[in-house]
């Protein structure tokens, strides 16, 4: 009779691969998590905490202390493929210290070239999470900036976050924008219209960012921002004013301080 051929080994079930990359984005977290516990002050703490109105806990690890770690680990993980990546940030957001989603931010933010359109709801579902500008606007600026820059498609998820309820989404789709501004390029005809939208609002984290997005775009273009603002002066806030009218030649201050007070 002829041998009996060799069996190949049987697969694995199908739930073992998820259940392992499940288990080893939260050993990642546990390690980063007990990095930012040691590197925590509890005065520190008391002071974010008070600082940020959050309701999360705070273990006082400040920024710095905390980009070092995120950094470190990513040295040690040079082979850090997307699923890994957003299955760790989630796995830091879901946490109920402040530092660790600051590490799930700065995770996202340093690895911009492993995300793509496909990670835009995971983006928005934090973004709504965030809750205060200090996890916000990294979000929206550093990450889905380029984003947007890279798929142009993206413009459409802008244009349905400047007519959301809620303002920090709303702030998102301005500050979305604010990079490429800043060197002097992007879209300032659509920044131009989601500002007209929200010109009138009464939230201040709205009036501020249309006034930092002005100051950022006249950094380079003072002539554009003093054309827009021309027309709009009586109507805009003073913080919106004042942060607008920075960068610009003091003439140019003065005289659109003058329409104002007119």
């Amino acid at each position: 009779m002829p041998p009996t051929a060799a069996r190949p080994p049987a697969a694995a079930p199908a739930s073992a691969a998820p259940a392992k990359a499940a288990a080893a984005s939260t050993a990642a977290a546990d390690q980063i998590t007990a990095e930012l516990r040691a590197a925590g002050q509890p005065g520190r703490a008391v002071a974010e905490k008070a600082y940020l109105k959050s309701e999360l806990d705070f273990f006082g690890a400040g920024v710095p202390a905390a980009r070092a770690i995120v950094r470190g680990w990513g040295r040690a993980h040079p082979d850090l493929g997307h699923d890994e990546l957003t299955a760790l940030a989630a796995a830091l957001w879901a946490r109920p210290h402040y530092e660790c989603r600051m590490a799930a931010q700065m995770l996202l933010i340093q690895h911009p070239d492993l995300l793509g359109p496909a990670d835009v709801p995971q983006l928005e579902r934090i973004l709504r999470q965030a809750g205060g500008w200090a996890l916000v606007d990294s979000l929206a600026s550093d990450l889905m900036g380029p984003l947007v820059e890279r798929y142009p498609e993206l413009n459409e998820v802008l244009d349905r976050w400047a007519a959301d309820p809620d303002f920090w989404i709303r702030r998102s789709a301005l500050l979305a924008l604010m990079v490429a501004l800043r060197r002097g390029e992007g879209d300032f005809g659509r920044f131009a219209r989601y500002a007209d939208q929200m010109l009138d609002e009464k939230e201040f984290f709205i009036r501020k960012a249309i006034g930092w997005v002005l100051r950022e775009t006249g950094k380079k273009r003072p002539d554009l921002v003093a054309s827009w603002l021309e027309p709009r002066v009586a109507r805009l806030s003073g913080v919106t004013l004042r942060e607008a009218l920075k960068p610009l030649p003091e003439p140019v201050r003065a005289a659109l301080q003058g329409r104002r007070s007119q």
